[in-house]
């Protein structure tokens, strides 16, 4: 499955090392990491992933792929801006969300758009977004969510 991870450009080290978590255990249970593909969130989650041994795919504002983080296997320039976010969180079967501000918000409203299982971490609250305290809960709700069972 993909799970697109979103959340703030600029982060605490805490902030990032749930990230980074987050990014590990998806790729250690065998799911990409879709995510905006810069800073903060998106290259703590890329970099777990890639750790791991996980794949990572970057949909970017701009039009230039080289602007992705070192992190990110597959960079898809949108030249679209901010508009790219209902992007990022359409080619996610679900969404793990860390932090964030006014774009992780506007992610979430598309994330209850288009339906996507939702876990939050440290983010803004909202109806259809499941509050967890940890990495791990986080991807046992989604996998959970979209009907995957964990081993």
């Amino acid at each position: 499955m993909r799970v697109s991870v979103i959340g703030g450009s600029t982060v605490t080290e805490l902030e990032a090392e749930t990230a980074e978590a987050v990014g590990r255990l998806l790729a250690q249970y065998g799911h990409t990491v879709v995510c905006g593909g810069y800073g903060g969130v998106m290259e703590a989650a890329c970099r777990g992933a890639s750790e791991a041994g996980g794949h990572t795919i970057g949909i970017l504002s701009t039009d230039d792929p080289d602007d992705a983080n070192p992190y990110v296997d597959d960079p898809i320039a949108t030249g679209l801006g901010h508009a790219r976010n209902a992007l990022v969180v359409m080619n996610g079967d679900a969404v793990v969300a860390v932090d964030g501000g006014g774009g992780t918000l506007s992610e979430l409203g598309y994330a209850s758009i288009y339906d996507r299982p939702t876990a939050g971490l440290g983010t803004h609250d909202a109806d259809h977004v499941e509050t967890v305290e940890s990495a791990e809960e986080a991807v046992r709700y989604v996998e959970t969510a979209v009907g995957i069972d964990e081993e």
